[in-house]
């Protein structure tokens, strides 16, 4: 049977034979029973966020907790191949958490929020565990819409001094995307053929300083351009995810029918 279309629930415990039942949390219990409605019998998907899912179906609906037993593992693949790190400004509010959602759903490893001279954040400005929460819900929703098997690591706010520091010995490729020049995505990837890890480091709206043009040089991070447009710092994130999928991860383009116009 296949699994388009059925719903998913979260289970971060040990999966370990079929007829094993598990008990959902509160929250997603909640989801199942009274957003969702769903009954005895209904067959559903479980995962635990770090790589394992298995077809489910539901054994008990009560007031005080909802029981799943597991029926089969579900290995088709979802999770990208590429360890892909997405080093982000931070950026205003409501386009920061666009960015987290969509990266996510185009299969990154993590997400590191960069505190940069000309980046939109303030320590203060809705409290960095409330962002960190707030953070863990869209990449937790958007890994549940989108049918990946992994949750994204999102590291708190990190200076860019730090982050190029733990860059050091590192064998990840990390790229700085440039309004300055550098190599082209086509110039990259057949310079560097196949990858396994890559980090791509991205600037805020008010582009990097020359220090930190410095000190990411220092730090042995390569430039790359984007084409002769500027981007939006938002659009330059997903334009570099989904460029590195493309050329070194698991997003591919279907080939044409002979039949198109």
């Amino acid at each position: 049977m296949s699994g388009k279309g059925r719903h998913r629930f979260i289970w971060p415990g040990a999966f370990s034979s079929s007829d094993q039942e598990i008990e959902l949390s509160a929250e997603e219990s909640h989801h199942l029973t009274d957003v969702l409605r769903l009954r005895e019998g209904t067959q559903v998907l479980v995962f635990d966020g770090a790589g394992q899912e298995w077809r489910a179906e539901v054994a008990e609906v009560s007031p005080r907790r909802t029981r799943l037993r597991l029926l089969a593992p579900w290995t088709q693949p979802v999770d990208s191949p590429l360890d892909l790190t997405l080093a982000l400004a931070l950026l205003k509010g409501e386009k920061f958490d666009w960015v987290l959602q969509k990266a996510t759903e185009l299969g990154v490893s993590r997400i590191v929020p960069l505190i940069t001279e000309h980046c939109e954040w303030r320590r203060g400005e809705g409290g960095t565990a409330a962002r960190s929460t707030r953070w863990q819900r869209i990449t937790l929703e958007a890994a549940k819409q989108c049918r990946r098997r992994t949750f994204v690591e999102i590291a708190p706010p990190t200076r860019l001094a730090d982050f190029c520091a733990s860059r050091a010995g590192e064998s990840c490729v990390t790229m700085l995307l440039s309004e300055r020049g550098g190599l082209s995505w086509k110039e990259l990837s057949a310079e560097l053929g196949p990858v396994a890890c890559l980090s791509v480091v991205i600037g805020p709206e008010g582009g990097w300083s020359d220090t930190e043009y410095r000190l990411t040089g220092e730090a042995g991070f390569h430039q790359l351009h984007l084409g002769p447009r500027i981007l939006r710092a938002e659009t330059a994130a997903i334009s570099a995810v989904t460029l590195a999928q493309l050329l070194f991860g698991d997003l591919t383009v279907p080939p044409r029918s002979l039949d198109s116009p």
